[in-house]
């Protein structure tokens, strides 16, 4: 067995990126569950506990055997898994008296191997309720935080170390230090890369594809079904890989044509499907999140077997390929303990139970959207393609938001404090819910929106990120740019996934994506979701919410911080529109908000 870090998921969003880090850190890495054998974890040179949205004192909580705290290799527990070896250790976890999600000041108090190279304060970032308030034997503080006393503790002795924040993400801005020191501490180093990735990866989809087999590609023309179908071609042969593309009335403006274009420029032998009217029909009376993405996900299905007989006269003799990355599938509690955040198009029952059967290749599934990048541009494909800002696959229709009007929050007065910290801040909450995500589980609550009483971003930052940590019920915030008040009134109008609706959000869009590419701040943004919400200042009227969001990987992202004359073009063109009321804008990075709405 080749030289590895363990890394053991106990079902937080993390295990993945954690292990995606180490590897391009230069160390490979596997992922386990927390119920392997002690044989299986001895086999390895370290191991590390990765986060969960758990609480260890929970009777029901995900445990781990203690003897693999006595096996002589080092061990490193990140949040849920610092709070375990504590726990086991025979330390004490209790909920903590402030929670804290987002960035955090981190005071080194003592040296340590596990430190080498870092500053005394470090910017990092937390996502916990709770917190160790004793260490166990043989354990000692290396550093706090304002809110979190034992913010990272070691046992240098045996080489074990604990720490309450997330060091795999880029808002710990030195969090590639801590895990290089984690990889010397375990005497691994340069045994993984992306080119080692795909040297392994070619070899396993000859595997995986029994010979005489061929691929039929489900693809959205965006990056990941694009490297998906380049990297199989070049395994298979692009003789042996088809691809379909399903119109389901939820693509951008104009998109179908790009994409035809783009695609045939890379050799694929695409077939649309113009399936608009079979979508509006079939998800006329949805309205619940998860709901609509079963009925997308379950009709894409049946609309690719109905165009496989179309197409190939030997079904038997093909399987299905898809472009799925990891964020698809742990967002959808794709490990054994994963709090589901949503479930995507991609992991429906159907599509799960092919995998089972072995009817599935996604050969991008361990991979992030950084990585799958990479993998392209080694592929040879155009940096246009490789650029291309994240779509999901369902389209528009998780950007239109249809759940009902829900005034069930009432605790305003949790959010008045505020108004006398901030000078001339009003604010309010909205009848409708987002999803969201906090210390590793899926929230589903209220936005709270914010009137225009600044022009400081960082001070529009670190009031949504007071709110989301402090009040409960709100997962997201977000402002009115260029308006001194919110609104007093606000009419709730129920959306429906139709052509009509659809039209709104997708001239919407079209004027957002015009204007990034005008002033050419595309690549500055990961991604800019346009949301349709059901509220304006009277019937029939709606607002668009603006989304962009900084990123590398998904897991975590921060709001984009606009230059407000472009905003400004943006808010004016949009507003123009007879059936838009409010413009916003989300101002919550991820975590406590997603990147999408729903």
């Amino acid at each position: 067995m080749q030289k590895a870090i363990g890394i053991i998921d106990f079902g937080g969003q993390y295990a993945h990126l954690i292990s995606s880090r180490i590897r391009r850190l230069g160390a490979y890495t596997e992922i386990l569950s927390n119920d392997e054998s002690i044989d299986r974890y001895k086999n390895f040179s370290a191991l590390i506990l990765s986060g969960g949205p758990a609480s260890v004192y929970e009777e029901d909580s995900p445990k781990i055997d203690e003897t693999i705290f006595s096996l002589g290799i080092p061990i490193l527990g990140i949040c849920y898994g610092l709070q375990l070896t504590v726990k086991v250790l025979g330390g004490v976890v209790s909920k903590a008296n402030t929670r804290e999600y987002g960035k955090a000041i981190l005071n080194i108090t003592e040296s340590s191997p596990f430190l080498n190279q870092l500053n005394i304060t470090e910017t990092v970032w937390m996502s916990h309720g709770d917190e160790v308030s004793k260490l166990p034997d043989g354990f000692q503080k290396i550093a706090s935080s304002v809110d979190c006393e034992y913010a990272a503790i070691a046992n240098e002795e045996k080489k074990i170390y604990g720490i309450q924040f997330h060091p795999e993400v880029l808002h710990t801005l030195n969090g590639n230090k801590f895990l290089l020191n984690f990889i010397k501490i375990s005497g691994l180093e340069n045994s993984w890369s992306i080119k080692n990735f795909l040297e392994d990866k070619m070899l396993e989809i000859k595997t995986r594809v029994p010979s005489g087999k061929k691929v039929f590609m489900l693809v959205s023309g965006g990056v990941d079904s694009s490297v998906a179908y380049v990297l199989l071609s070049r395994v298979l042969g692009k003789e042996n890989v088809r691809g379909l593309l399903v119109d389901t009335g939820f693509m951008r403006k104009n998109e179908i044509q790009n994409l035809k274009k783009n695609l045939n420029e890379l050799g694929f032998s695409l077939t649309i499907a113009d399936s608009a009217n079979e979508f509006y029909d079939a998800l006329k009376n949805s309205f619940e999140p998860e709901e609509k993405r079963k009925i997308i996900g379950e009709l894409f299905l049946k609309i690719q077997e109905r165009m496989t007989k179309e197409i190939i006269s030997d079904p038997e003799n093909w399987i299905l390929g898809q472009g799925t990355i990891y964020p698809d599938t742990i967002e959808s509690g794709g490990t054994k303990h994963a709090s589901k955040i949503k479930t995507h198009h991609n992991r429906v029952d159907t599509i799960l139970e092919l995998l089972k059967e072995g009817k599935v290749i996604e050969p991008l599934h361990e991979l992030y959207k950084d990585e799958v990048r990479e993998l392209g541009k080694m592929l040879g494909l155009d940096s246009n393609m490789i650029e291309r800002h994240p779509f999901p696959g369902p389209g528009l229709a998780v950007r239109m938001i249809t759940s009902s009007e829900d005034n069930s929050f009432h605790n305003i007065h949790e959010l008045d404090k505020f108004k006398s910290e901030y000078k001339k801040l009003n604010l309010i909450t909205l009848p409708i819910r987002s999803v969201g995500v906090q210390g590793d589980s899926r929230t589903y609550s209220h936005p709270a929106i914010v009137n225009d009483f600044t022009k400081d971003w960082e001070t529009l930052e670190e009031l949504s990120t007071k709110i989301t940590n402090s009040v409960n019920g709100v997962n997201r915030v977000i402002f009115l740019p260029f308006k001194k008040k919110v609104p007093k009134k606000i009419v709730f109008n129920q959306i429906y996934l139709d052509r009509v609706h659809s039209d709104i959000l997708r001239e919407s869009d079209h004027i957002v994506t015009k204007i990034l590419q005008k002033y050419k701040i595309e690549k500055e943004i990961w991604q800019m979701p346009v949301a349709l919400l059901p509220i304006g200042k009277k019937k029939n009227e709606f607002s668009i919410v603006l989304r962009p969001v900084e990123s590398t990987e998904a897991m975590t992202a921060n709001f984009y911080k606009m230059k407000r004359k472009i905003l400004k073009k943006i808010v004016n063109k949009i507003s123009k529109q007879k059936e838009i009321s409010f413009v916003f804008y989300d101002i919550t990075n991820k975590p406590p908000g997603t990147i999408e709405w729903e």
